[in-house]
C-alpha cells in the first residue's frame, strides 16, 4: 500500500510557506511572464455544475503541437513519434542535487506550450510526461497559469525527472506556494476551492540538460496535465454495469518484497505503485532487460518489481507512488505512452477494457469499506483488469499476500465510491480527502484504431 502522506490530501488544503527559490542558480533560465494573452473569465456563478465537464486533459504530441511551441535552444523532431530536442543550448546552469549534494554544470534549453484555455477552470493539475533521458541528461517540468481572478501564478516545477538515477536523483519540489495554490508533490492545488478561486489556463515548461559539450539529448515525446474541479463528495452514485471481460494481467505482490531495498520507500509492503504499473507494462509485452536487472540480488523473486520501485523513487517524498514519476517510468519502455488523468465512472473504465486496456486506479478506505480487502488504507493503487457478468470489478491488487492471490473481485458500487470520491472519514472520525478518480492509462504509441477511440472517449487525445 502507498505510504500514508499528507501530500494526498491535496482538496481544500492550504499551506503557509513561501514559495521555493529551488537550487538553480542564477544562470537558469530565466522566469518569463506566466502567461500570455487575455486572461480567461471567471465562471459565472450561475453555471450548472452537473452539466458541467469536470476534467480537462491537454497533451502535446504530435509533431504540429511540437511546432506551436516556443522553443529556445529545442528544436521538434518528425518520424514515427515526433517529439522535442535540444538543438543549441540557450545556456548553461549550475544545480547542486539536495539530495546526493553533487553539483554540475548543466546545458540546457527549453520549449514552452502555448496557452491552454482549460474547458474546466481547475482547483487541481497534474502534469504527465513521456521521454527519452539517455545517460548524461535530464529534465524539468514547470507549469504557470492565470486564475479566475485575473493574477498570474509563478512558475511551479512540478518535477524534475531521469529514467536513472546516476546523473541527479529525480524529486518534487517541496515549499512552492503563491499564497493561492501550492503544490503537493505532484499536484497544483488551489488552497481553498471553496472561495471559488480557479485556475483558467496554463502553460507548461520543458527544460531539457545535458552534459556541456556533448551531442546528447533528451526527447520527449508526450506533454501535457490534466486540469480538474471534483465537487467535495463523500459518495457518488453507482454507474450501471455494461461489460463482461477480463484481460489477462501479470500479477505481482508487493508483500513478497517486504524488506528488500528499504532505501526505497521502506520495501515492497509500500510499493503499490510500482508492482501495478509493472503489471501493465508486462502486459503490453515490455520488461526490463537481464542487463537491467543485474543489480538486484538474484535471489529475490520478480526482480522487475525491486527495478520499478527504484526507477519511480521520488527522492524529495521519500516513496514510489509520485502519480506523473510512475507513468514517466512506463514510457521507458519501447514505444509506450501513459499518462496520469482522473475518470468520471466505472463506465470510463469499462471503455477502456473493451478495447483492451487496462488502467491503475488510486483509492482509500477502511477495511469495512471494501468487502474482501482485508485491510484499510490511507492510499493505495490496484490494477482493473476487467468486470464480471454483474458488473463488478476484477482487480490484480498488489496488497495480496502471493502472486497467486493478487487477481480479486470487488464489489461494483463499493469500489466506485471508493475511487472516486474526494472526502472520506478516516479510522478516527476524521473527514479525509480521497482521490476523485485518479487514474494512470498505459498504452502502446502504436494503438489500434479500437484503442484510439476508446482513448478519446474519455478524453485522453
Amino acid at each position: 500500500m502507498a505510504r500514508p502522506t499528507s501530500r494526498r490530501t491535496v482538496l481544500g488544503a492550504a499551506i503557509a510557506a513561501a514559495a521555493s527559490a529551488g537550487t538553480l542558480s542564477a544562470a537558469g533560465p530565466a522566469a518569463a511572464s506566466p502567461m500570455a494573452g487575455p486572461v480567461g473569465a471567471a465562471p459565472s456563478s450561475g453555471r450548472n455544475a452537473a452539466a458541467a465537464p469536470l476534467v480537462d486533459n491537454r497533451f502535446w504530441s504530435t509533431y504540429t503541437d511540437w511546432r506551436c511551441g516556443d522553443p529556445a535552444g529545442t528544436a521538434a523532431v518528425s518520424g514515427r513519434r515526433p517529439g522535442v530536442v535540444i538543438t543549441t543550448p540557450a545556456g548553461t546552469v549550475d544545480y547542486t542535487d539536495p539530495h546526493s549534494g553533487r553539483g554540475a554544470r548543466w546545458e540546457y534549453a527549453t520549449w514552452t506550450s502555448p496557452v491552454h484555455r482549460s474547458a474546466v477552470p481547475a482547483t487541481e493539475v497534474i502534469a504527465s510526461w513521456n521521454a527519452h533521458t539517455p545517460a548524461g541528461t535530464w529534465l524539468q517540468v514547470e507549469l504557470a497559469g492565470t486564475y479566475s481572478d485575473g493574477t498570474d501564478t509563478p512558475w511551479f516545477v512540478m518535477g524534475r525527472w531521469a529514467a536513472g538515477d546516476g546523473d541527479i536523483r529525480r524529486t518534487s519540489v517541496d515549499d512552492q506556494s503563491d499564497g493561492k495554490a501550492s503544490i503537493w508533490t505532484d499536484t497544483f492545488a488551489v488552497d481553498d476551492a471553496a472561495s471559488g478561486l480557479r485556475l483558467t489556463s496554463y502553460r507548461l515548461r520543458l527544460t531539457l540538460y545535458r552534459r556541456p559539450g556533448t551531442r546528447l539529448t533528451p526527447t520527449v515525446w508526450r506533454l501535457g496535465a490534466m486540469a480538474s474541479d471534483i465537487p467535495d463528495r463523500f459518495g457518488v452514485p453507482a454507474s450501471e454495469p455494461g461489460l463482461a471481460r477480463e484481460l489477462v494481467v501479470p500479477r505481482y505482490s508487493q508483500n513478497t518484497h517486504v524488506g528488500q531495498y528499504p532505501e526505497y520507500d521502506n520495501g515492497g509492503e509500500a510499493w503499490c505503485s510500482p508492482t501495478s504499473s509493472q503489471m501493465i507494462i508486462e502486459y503490453w509485452g515490455r520488461r526490463p532487460t537481464a542487463d537491467d536487472l543485474a543489480w538486484v540480488n538474484p535471489d529475490f523473486a520478480d526482480p522487475q518489481v525491486c527495478h520499478a520501485a527504484r526507477f519511480t523513487y521520488d527522492y524529495q517524498y521519500e516513496g514510489c507512488g509520485n502519480w506523473p514519476f510512475n507513468a514517466a517510468y512506463a514510457a521507458t519502455y519501447r514505444d509506450m505512452s501513459a499518462v496520469v488523468t482522473r475518470l468520471s465512472s466505472l463506465t470510463d473504465l469499462e471503455t477502456l477494457i473493451r478495447a483492451g486496456i487496462p488502467a491503475i486506479t488510486s483509492q482509500s478506505f477502511l477495511e469495512e469499506e471494501l468487502t474482501g480487502a482485508g485491510y484499510g488504507t490511507a492510499g493505495h493503487l490496484m490494477t482493473v483488469i476487467g468486470f464480471t457478468a454483474d458488473g463488478d470489478v476484477i482487480a490484480g491488487d498488489p496488497a495480496s499476500p502471493s502472486n497467486e492471490a493478487v487477481r480479486r473481485v470487488y464489489r461494483r458500487a463499493e469500489w466506485e465510491k471508493i475511487w472516486l470520491r474526494t472526502k472520506r472519514y478516516n479510522a478516527s472520525g476524521k473527514v479525509v480527502s480521497g482521490t476523485g478518480g485518479v487514474c494512470y492509462v498505459y498504452w502502446p504509441a502504436a494503438a489500434t484504431p479500437a484503442q484510439r477511440r476508446a482513448l478519446e472517449a474519455v478524453g485522453i487525445h
